[in-house]
């Protein structure tokens, strides 16, 4: 098996726990900004010793409110300054704390609090509480319920003041590197969310290597700083925000992502945490208010030289034609890009898909450096990550420090190391089902260069095996398709069929944007667009485009315009918007059916309703 590893630049301290990153970043500089608050268009600081001050605060609260070392509390909160505060202030009082998507429904919400044993849950909004009443009945553990939005958790503060500090200082130094530091549940793609053990030494020691390996994002001359706007629920966000509390990195807050250009011009990032859609959104929304304003030609050939330069500079030599053509869209187009980001923005971090190194080179010319990674749930996010000195667009990297991974027979990763979880909780079953001679097997299929890059080339059980015996990753088709600024989702299918096929659906966002844009009636319905034929046509463009990277067996022979959306609300998308594959199949079957019934398979045919 081919096998790829990264020592350890940080020796492991197995009495560590996750409180140990606060305090020595207390220690080490107590008057720096970590936190900027929204307020009145602008940012509230907040140092190092006040967050500290609060986290003390809040878990005495949580002390004499009963909370007692080991208690697991649920917490259902979008992306804000309050759910790391709760999550510090958890640690501190010695208890566990078990997200819960702010999107969950009512019986997602039961079971990731019934399973994982919660006896107290907080909630932010009357929406949460609204539906966290719905099952609270069948939650008879659940003690005390804290809302954030009714001002609880300064209630809490308040009453606990009279606990001592040597009482906080006490729990917070009960945990050891071992002990469970919180119960994260998968996103459930397939099946019932599974609850991941991940430990202490999994965020202590993959954040001290972590900062060392990505030290140039962390480290910025002028004061690095991030804008979270992704779910800090899912363990990504909130891995790089416990980094961001070790490394000083100024962290705020947008879960508006409508909002989020405005707030990227006030905050200024040096730095960006994102999933590829955003990236494609970004890009995408460019491409059509240029288009809107008669300079749709100039964007695309400023976007061909981008590619085009990227390219160059990779290869070593820029031709002094192509150095004089970047200059001249530099100030027509890039520029203006980097200024609607923030006009700090030097790396982005892109995870949970791949991007496409289309984009990937477009955005390293605009002066930003996408560094995709690669992680689970069960791997505390990271295994691998792109470095600022050690990066190849179109792969994820190399193993980051004290991770080794590794390709299975059969193309499976497999990974060992400080990131991976210690158990699925309450499950030994699948625990030993996850795991092969100590290796954790990811279930996700790739290939490593000769550097030791990896390369994701899809999900193992996604894998289609057509009735003629061809192997096709879906991800190489659905990646390219969803690029266009029409397409909302892609779902390829064919498993034991005689060819590929595939369901599209629209952006709703884009679709009256690309109409306007087309000389089409903008307020057309989505049923209306399914149908359009310049929609159709457009859509057939993304397909043959897609086609053309593959072989005749792999293409995507016809395909269905769907005249609805997929969103996590219709259950069709999971909290960090990757499709739930066999949801969709179930309930488009009949869709499905009737591609491959009667006619025969004609290349690009749309069939419509």
């Amino acid at each position: 098996m081919p096998e790829f590893a990264t020592p350890v630049v940080v020796p492991a301290d197995p009495e560590a726990n996750c409180t140990e990153l606060l305090i020595d970043r207390l220690t080490t500089t107590p008057d720096s900004v970590l936190f900027s608050l929204p307020k009145d268009g602008g940012w509230l600081p907040v140092t190092t010793a006040e967050f500290h001050a609060q986290v003390v605060a809040l878990a005495k609260g949580l002390v004499a409110s009963g909370i007692q070392p080991g208690d697991k509390i649920g917490l259902m909160c979008k992306t804000r300054y309050e759910w790391t505060l709760v999550d510090f202030a958890v640690w501190f009082a010695g208890a566990v704390l078990v997200p819960v998507y702010e999107t969950s429904s009512p019986s997602q919400v039961r079971w990731n609090l019934s399973d994982s044993g919660a006896i107290a849950v907080i909630l932010e909004t009357p929406d949460h509480f609204a539906r966290f009443d719905e099952v609270h009945p069948d939650l008879p553990a659940i003690g005390p319920v804290w809302q954030v939005d009714l001002g609880d958790l300064d209630k809490l503060s308040a009453a606990g003041v009279e606990v001592p500090d040597e009482e906080i200082e006490r729990r917070r130094n009960l945990a050891v590197g071992s002990d469970i530091a919180t119960l994260i549940y998968t996103s459930g793609s397939t099946g019932k969310p599974k609850g991941c053990v991940l430990t202490h030494s999994n965020f202590v020691e993959l954040s001290r290597n972590s900062a060392v390996a990505l030290k140039e994002v962390l480290n910025d001359e002028n004061g690095a700083s991030t804008l979270l706007f992704i779910t800090t629920a899912h363990v990504f966000a909130r891995f790089i925000t416990v980094l961001c509390v070790h490394a000083g990195v100024r962290v705020g807050h947008q879960p508006d992502t409508k909002q989020l250009l405005p707030s990227m011009a006030s905050f200024k990032p040096t730095f960006l945490l994102a999933v590829p859609r955003v990236f494609e959104k970004v890009y995408n929304v460019s491409e059509q208010k240029a288009e809107a304003g008669g300079k749709g030609k100039i964007f695309r050939a400023a976007a061909d030289v981008a590619v085009e330069h990227s390219k160059a500079v990779e290869a070593g030599k820029v031709p002094f034609g192509l150095a004089l053509r970047f200059k001249l869209f530099d100030k027509l187009v890039y520029g203006k890009l980097r200024a609607a980001l923030g006009g700090n923005v030097k790396y982005a971090v892109s995870g949970s898909a791949p991007l496409g190194s289309r984009l990937g080179h477009f955005y390293h010319s605009l002066g930003i450096v996408i560094l995709e990674g690669y992680g689970l749930t069960e791997t505390t996010a990271p295994v691998s990550v792109n470095l600022a000195n050690k990066s190849k667009i179109g792969t994820v990297g190399p193993a980051l420090p004290g991770n080794a991974i590794r390709i299975a027979d059969d193309g499976e990763i497999e990974v060992k190391g400080i990131c991976v979880f210690e158990e699925y909780w309450k499950n030994p079953e699948a625990t030993a089902e996850a795991f092969r001679d100590g290796w954790f097997k990811t279930g996700d299929i790739g290939s490593f260069d000769s550097d030791g890059f990896l390369t994701i080339t899809g999900r193992k059980k996604e894998i289609i095996v057509t009735a003629g015996g061809k192997n096709v990753a879906p991800a190489a088709l659905e990646d390219p398709i969803r690029a266009n600024p029409l397409v909302g989702q892609v779902i390829v299918v064919g498993d034991q069929r005689p060819f590929i096929s595939a369901l599209v659906t629209l952006d709703p966002e884009m679709l009256p944007v690309w109409l306007n844009n087309n000389g089409e009636d903008a307020a057309m319905t989505l049923e209306e667009a399914c149908v359009n034929p310049h929609v159709l046509a457009e859509v057939q463009r993304a397909v043959d485009a897609a086609n053309e990277m593959v072989s005749r067996a792999e293409s995507i022979r016809k395909f269905r315009v769907l005249a609805t959306e997929l969103t996590e609300a219709s259950g069709h998308l999971t909290p960090k918007l990757s499709i739930k594959r066999n949801v969709i199949l179930q309930d488009f079957a009949d869709v499905i059916e009737e591609m491959y019934s009667g006619a025969a398979a004609t290349e690009g045919h749309s069939i419509s309703a």
